[in-house]
């Protein structure tokens, strides 16, 4: 078994939000424990509804918000430890918005190579051909190295983006709903370009979504997340075929595949709408819209223990399978 290029030890993230003014101070807990890692090469699927602490979780593993309490190791070293561009050497992100996400006052060539002589590639020449090759790459033409961001369609600005997250070459690339602001017409080009380029460049993704369709296609494990904690992990197969978590299979009855066993199964619906991570529900965060709610629920924490091999829930009733 490979070393895990990323391993996140109880991660927390909390924020203090108001002021004695407006209120008091209260702890905003955006993430709340976690713990995951992510092999070389593998691609895990990090799903679960907006405001659950997703992209606070890869901002926290970019180096760009420090872990309230946790460790974080990249490629086998404290993130504390490391210097920043060492940092952005190993992990890249693909924002989820082409259209914010660059810089509409740089050409295409210049948001390509800056990265490049920011981390000490000087020669014009290996930057000019850096940039030629990762522009073929994500399927786009060598003129297009002198164009602007509002010359480009949604599609081709994602795969700017993409650019952009690969020319360091790194071991790890955090995909924050990278297709989710495109037509639905070109998503399935930029999720196989994905895919194709992991396999030419041996990458390691973490795929960001609420949409387990994509994270179904793309997903070696996958990993389901509610109100800042894990509550189910496992391959995706064991996930979509024998969800344990009543939140996993509200998600995946979401999913418009009737096919799938636990879309028809009785407790796949989730009531009313996610708590504030303001004032979690205790015990359990799920159990106010939860189905398979008992008084134990409302009082404990589940722990996220196995439920065959690889495979792991946070419920207490994780051995029930209808």
């Amino acid at each position: 078994m490979a070393e895990p290029l990323l391993e996140l030890d109880d991660v927390a993230v909390h924020f203090k939000v108001g002021s004695a003014l407006a209120g008091g101070v209260h702890t905003l807990k955006a993430v709340d424990g976690v713990t995951f890692d992510v092999k070389p090469g593998e691609c895990l699927g990090l799903v679960g509804e907006s405001g659950c602490g997703k992209s606070t979780l890869a901002l926290a593993i970019m180096g760009l918000i420090p872990p309230t309490h946790g460790h974080i190791a990249l490629d086998g070293r404290d993130l504390a430890k490391r210097q920043r561009l060492e940092t952005a050497r190993t992990v890249q992100m693909v924002f989820q918005d082409p259209y914010a996400s660059l810089n509409p006052r740089q050409t295409v060539r210049r948001t390509l190579a800056d990265p490049l002589r920011l981390h000490g590639v000087t020669d014009k020449a290996e930057v000019a051909a850096r940039v030629a090759d990762m522009l073929a790459r994500v399927g786009l033409r060598p003129e297009h190295a002198d164009r602007y961001p509002h010359e480009f369609s949604g599609g081709q600005r994602q795969r700017i983006g993409i650019a952009r997250a690969l020319i360091l070459k790194p071991k790890l690339v955090i995909c924050d709903e990278p297709v989710s602001a495109l037509d639905v017409s070109i998503r399935a080009q930029i999720i196989n370009l994905l895919l194709e380029l992991k396999d030419e460049l041996g990458l390691a993704y973490i795929m960001i979504s609420h949409d387990l369709g994509v994270v179904e296609h793309v997903s070696d494990r996958v990993a389901v997340m509610y109100l800042g904690r894990i509550v189910e992990q496992g391959g995706w197969q064991e996930i979509f075929e024998d969800p344990r978590h009543p939140y996993t299979r509200a998600l995946i009855a979401a999913i418009p595949d009737p096919f799938h066993r636990a879309a028809v199964s009785a407790g796949a619906k989730a009531k009313g709408e996610i708590a504030s991570a303001l004032a979690p529900p205790p015990g359990c965060h799920f159990h106010p819209r939860c189905p398979l709610r008992a008084e134990r629920c409302t009082i404990e924490v589940p722990t996220l223990d196995a439920v065959a091999a690889g495979h792991r829930a946070a419920c207490h009733f994780r051995e029930r399978t209808d």
